[in-house]
């Protein structure tokens, strides 16, 4: 009992730490000090997003690594079953409580992110700053094979409300039911860049905001809450409206879910498919536009 409270008081203490950076959600970010610390670390399935050669050559301490590449190609909202493996692979239970990272300025650990999250695993959250922090604070790391994680029990539980799909977001055209930021570059939202898809532009009335303005370039860390607030009051973005992410398939838009929720969004989806599937269909309005810089 005497255990259990000092690790309540000292994840309480770590939360009301977090709280004093001001983003509505603090609860979505780990600070890699308060990671580095084993009392905190304990209670995280630590997921290492980058790629296998680096996760071999240094990690953070009991990480496991998550193949993110396969994760990002095999996502199917119609495989639980699959799902359910994956994630129990990992050693992630259902009330795991996990932190992902990733060297990529958290594209990669956001779409980790979401997809725990669309199925079910309901406290996630993600390294501020990823390893480029980590490193820069000269934290401990450990090095060579790692230990394989005991796989666990998972039964993948969808939460369709965090996947928004091409027939709602053209619903949401004539009922404005539903708010949509691209999260993609300047030039594939004006329709310069069509990337390989057959059609360049972006969705009508679509709000654009680029996915990594929401990061620090040098830090890699989110920016503070009254800078996110202000690169989203510019675009045009209402926190509080139900809203679809996207981009051109999945991880850009995962980084702006992400953003809008540490700002306390409550309803965000990612329209996973993206581009892909809207600038490659026969039935999807497009609208192109000058650029602005």
């Amino acid at each position: 009992m005497k255990s259990l409270l000092i690790s309540v008081l000292m994840f309480s203490g770590y939360a009301a730490v977090a709280a004093e950076n001001g983003y509505p959600r603090p609860d979505l970010l780990v600070e890699p000090q308060a990671l580095s610390r084993p009392e905190v670390a304990g209670q995280f399935v630590i997921l290492d997003a980058r790629d296998r050669k680096s996760f071999d050559e240094s990690r953070i301490p009991h990480a496991r690594w998550v193949d993110a590449a396969a994760w990002a190609k095999d996502f199917d909202p119609s495989d639980p079953a699959g799902w359910s493996a994956r994630i129990g692979d990992l050693g992630i239970a259902p009330g795991s409580k996990v932190v992902v990272y990733d060297d990529n300025s958290a594209k990669d650990a956001a779409r980790m992110w979401w997809i725990l999250r669309y199925w079910g695993v309901r406290d996630v959250r993600l390294l501020n700053g990823g390893w480029s922090a980590w490193q820069k604070a000269g934290l401990p790391v450990e090095s060579g094979p790692a230990t394989s994680p005991a796989p666990v029990k998972f039964i993948a539980a969808p939460r369709p409300n965090r996947l928004a799909t091409k027939q709602q977001l053209l619903e949401s055209l004539t009922a404005h039911s539903m708010q949509i930021v691209d999260a993609r570059s300047e030039k594939e939202f004006c329709g310069l860049d069509k990337e390989e898809n057959n059609r360049g532009g972006a969705i009508p009335g679509a709000k654009h905001l680029e996915w990594s303005d929401l990061i620090d370039k040098d830090t890699q860390r989110f920016k503070g809450p009254d800078e996110l607030r202000r690169l989203f009051q510019e675009a045009g973005i209402d926190l509080e409206k139900p809203t679809a992410t996207h981009c051109q398939s999945g991880g850009r838009a995962s980084v702006m879910a992400f953003g809008m929720e540490l700002m306390g969004a409550p309803h965000v989806s990612n329209y996973y498919p993206g581009w892909s599937e809207w600038g490659n269909a026969d039935d999807t309005p497009i609208v192109t536009s000058e650029p602005t810089k």
